[in-house]
């Protein structure tokens, strides 16, 4: 009879394979020894519903302690005042919470198209975001691939929706926080900022804020932030009550308190000095790819990269997304396929990939493997 692994087993495998592969997806990172001791700590098995302070269990005093820090942390790394939720169990929920606790089914909602760079939970119809809410999208400009200002907008004062989600997961360049906020207050809605894939960049001033702008401000942590997975959910004071409620009983149990404790173990180290410099290092590793790429012809969408990502548009070179996905993995580059702005062809099967250099950054890549990676990526996709 043939051994079947055991779940340790399997671990240990994912770990071998992470450690053998160039990863470049965007939207992963390797978090610190740190990190994973207090997530794999015994805070797995407290149980502490409610707010600290305000909880439904007993023997909370330590976790109080810790989670009043964590909130602390979030408020000096992000430089705010704004009220902060750090019990969200994930991106997905904490975008939820705001719609719920703000929203009645039906309003008119917008968020950035998917396929532009948006994010599912932003109010697309697959989603119970889409589900709920009459989302109305808007769009990048289809010669530039940038941001359509004007056209949201124009938009926004036909639609007058309730609220305006700005951020993406697939958009190259700098965001206009301000004039969103604008537009939103112009109509009447609401702005809620997902910041998940440059939260980081926003922390060490490397991208403009959207605090003092937006009305809630969101971010994964897992991503550039190098911490667990979870979400930290920001609100002006005025919004507090609300957005805790809606959290908590609204849309989750008890809070993952390991997972909380593991974040502010990531907040600590992102407000190290060297934590501005890796962000630095970030950016300035995925313009060097995007530029490498395009000296080597492979078409960059906008041109290049304002951040930690940028997208690849593989109609040039007569394949798709899923197709460079594969052949990349076959050599140990790790991307995602994914829909490029305008595209005609499926999701599942889109025009282009996606490249991020968040994790290989963490790794230490240096600028003569970046000139042999993209050598790589280009002998692949040519």
């Amino acid at each position: 009879m043939s051994h079947k692994p055991t779940i340790s087993e399997l671990a240990a495998e994912e770990s071998r394979r992470q450690n053998s592969v160039i990863n470049l997806i965007a939207s992963e990172n390797f978090v610190s020894d740190e990190v994973k001791a207090v997530l794999g700590s015994d805070l797995t098995n407290k149980y502490a519903e409610g707010q600290p302070g305000w909880r439904y269990y007993g023997g909370v005093e330590i976790v109080d302690k810790i989670e009043n820090r964590v909130k602390e942390l979030a408020q000096k790394v992000f430089n705010t005042n704004y009220h902060v939720n750090v019990q969200p169990y994930s991106g997905s929920i904490a975008n939820l919470a705001v719609y719920f606790g703000f929203l009645q089914p039906h309003d008119p909602i917008m968020g950035l198209e998917l396929s532009h760079g948006g994010h599912l939970t932003h109010g697309h119809p697959v989603t119970i975001s889409g589900k709920l809410y009459d989302r109305y999208a808007y769009f990048v400009n289809q010669k530039t691939g940038l941001l359509d200002y004007d056209q949201l907008e124009s938009e926004a004062n036909e639609v007058r929706p309730k609220l305006i989600i700005s951020g993406a997961s697939a958009y190259s360049r700098e965001i206009d926080f301000k004039r969103i906020s604008e537009i939103a207050h112009t109509v009447g809605a609401l702005h809620l900022a997902d910041i998940s894939h440059i939260s980081g960049l926003i922390a060490t001033e490397l991208h403009q804020s959207p605090f003092g702008h937006a009305d809630f401000v969101m971010t994964t942590t897992h991503k550039i932030l190098r911490g667990p997975r979870g979400a930290i959910l920001f609100c002006k004071p005025e919004h507090a009550k609300k957005i805790d409620k809606a959290v908590f009983p609204g849309l989750q149990g008890g809070p993952h308190m390991n997972a909380i404790a593991a974040i502010g173990v990531a907040l600590e180290e992102a407000l190290l000095p060297a934590y501005k410099t890796y962000c630095q290092q970030v950016v300035a590793n995925a313009q060097m790819l995007a530029e490498l790429l395009t000296k080597k012809g492979i078409n960059i969408v906008t041109g290049g990269t304002d951040n930690h990502l940028f997208l690849v548009d593989l109609r040039p070179q007569g394949i798709t997304g899923a197709i460079a996905q594969q052949r990349l993995e076959e050599i140990g580059i790790i991307v995602n396929k994914n829909s490029i702005p305008y595209d005609d062809t499926p999701p599942q099967d889109p025009s282009g990939i996606r490249i991020g250099t968040c994790a290989i950054t963490t790794k230490g890549i240096t600028s003569q493997e970046l000139e042999k990676l993209a050598e790589k990526i280009v002998s692949v996709l040519a």
